[in-house]
């Protein structure tokens, strides 16, 4: 039949495709690494990544479809996703930390869907989701890793949650970080500095401020192979930092995720004292024991700072500040600027914005005025001073916010009639 030989020819596509990401591998491994091969193992990494981004896609289309998502509604101030191969205690974790229950036993895969749960620290709700075990080859589907690691890369956080016990000969941290990265996911590292805008004529137009020693002996040669591998033949590249080949086709593919991770070695009361004090010291990582009850403060303190939250109270003119319901912000989403509280408290008050009053540790003077790219701390107080009318309207845009404005109450009462004609009719 049609879809019989459909997916033959997909079969076919994709052992080809890994053929030739194998034979790829194997130049990669034999080719002498020094500064003169770099503008090669580039190209070769550039290859690669191509190849590999072809091959999921061919797997995300020939499907077995028809399978359980994981999709779950967001909930909170934050999301952190709980990730690690089977067995080593997410599910314990999660019911350590949340009221949620989710079962935990000796054997693997006791979890096999998503389960989300809330924790409220610092009178702040984060949502956890703890996600299946995954194995080694998630990222080319085994295990349903495509749909856990899908949902991974929506959190603002990720706890790689490995077993301190059996770590030294496990190695699954390495194994994940590998997953993880051929997803497109980049761990504890920030975006490069480097703008790149396409152009349809032009050629490529490449300039530097900094000196390029990771790209070989001809940086712009580099850049200009790599950028053809990917059929991009006219665009501008600026780079503003010493860059690596592989930051550079990270820039290219432009769908990578940097998100935080910690570190977290669950079982430490099955090792010695020297063993915890040698991983506590790894940078991002964390030490505990869930059956124990150990250092889980530590951990909620941990994630809280690697999710840079910042809580702030509002004060009406002439009244206390309100200190029980807090404007969360966060660094990884829409910033921890006056501009963010002002767009989350209400999206107008960001246009009729005059100026805001600040208490608290990101000002000098208790208030002090400040405009909407202040930066605020945790706990600050903010009276936000909106502008007068006669203000509003020496604004450019002013005629276009009242248009739109009529054109809203507009729709809402031609909704209202015909909502009343449905009930006149019907009754």
């Amino acid at each position: 039949s049609f879809e019989r030989r459909l997916r033959s020819d997909t079969s076919r596509a994709m052992s080809t495709t890994e053929q030739k990401i194998a034979e790829l591998e194997a130049e990669y491994a034999r080719t002498q690494k020094n500064k003169a091969t770099e503008g090669h193992l580039g190209l070769i990494k550039a290859k690669l990544a191509k190849l590999r981004a072809e091959l999921l896609q061919e797997q995300q289309g020939s499907g077995g479809g028809g399978g359980e998502g994981f999709a779950v509604s967001r909930s909170g101030d934050g999301r952190v996703a709980l990730i690690g191969f089977p067995s080593v205690g997410k599910s314990s974790l999660l019911s350590a930390l949340t009221d949620t229950e989710s079962e935990a036993a000796g054997y693997e895969f006791t979890t096999l869907t998503c389960i989300p749960g809330n924790v409220l620290y610092n009178d702040v709700r984060i949502q956890l989701l703890d996600l299946p075990g995954i194995i080694q080859g998630a990222a080319m589907g085994k295990g349903r890793g495509r749909e856990v690691i899908a949902v991974a890369r929506t959190a603002d956080l990720v706890l790689m949650v490995l077993d301190a016990a059996k770590e030294g000969v496990n190695n699954h941290r390495v194994i994940l970080e590998r997953e993880l990265e051929t997803v497109g996911m980049r761990l504890n590292k920030r975006p490069p500095n480097v703008t790149l805008v396409k152009k349809k004529t032009g050629g490529v137009k490449f300039n530097a401020t900094v000196p390029l020693t990771k790209l070989g002996d001809d940086p712009v040669k580099t850049a200009q192979q790599i950028l053809h591998e990917y059929k991009l033949h006219n665009v501008e590249l600026l780079v503003r930092e010493d860059v690596t080949t592989d930051q550079l086709i990270d820039v290219i593919n432009g769908n990578r995720k940097y998100v935080t991770c910690l570190y977290v070695y669950n079982k430490i009361d099955a090792i010695t004292m020297e063993e915890i004090d040698h991983l506590a010291r790894k940078p991002h990582s964390v030490v505990i024991s869930v059956r124990r009850e150990l250092n889980l403060d530590y951990l909620l303190e941990r994630v809280w700072d690697a999710m840079g939250l910042v809580r702030v109270y509002t004060k009406r003119r002439g009244a206390p500040p309100d200190l029980d319901d807090p404007v969360v912000l966060s660094a990884h989403r829409h910033g921890v600027s006056v501009e963010a509280a002002a767009q989350k408290i209400s999206r107008e008050l960001v246009n009729i914005h005059n100026y805001s009053w600040v208490w608290g540790t990101s000002v000098k003077f208790s208030p002090q005025r400040v405009g909407l790219t202040h930066t605020l701390h945790d706990e600050d107080v903010i009276q936000v001073v909106t502008k007068t009318n006669t203000q509003q309207k020496m604004d450019k845009d002013y005629s276009q916010r009242v248009q739109n404005y009529n054109k809203m109450i507009a729709e809402k009462r031609r909704t209202r009639t015909k909502e009343g004609k449905k009930k006149r009719s019907t009754g």
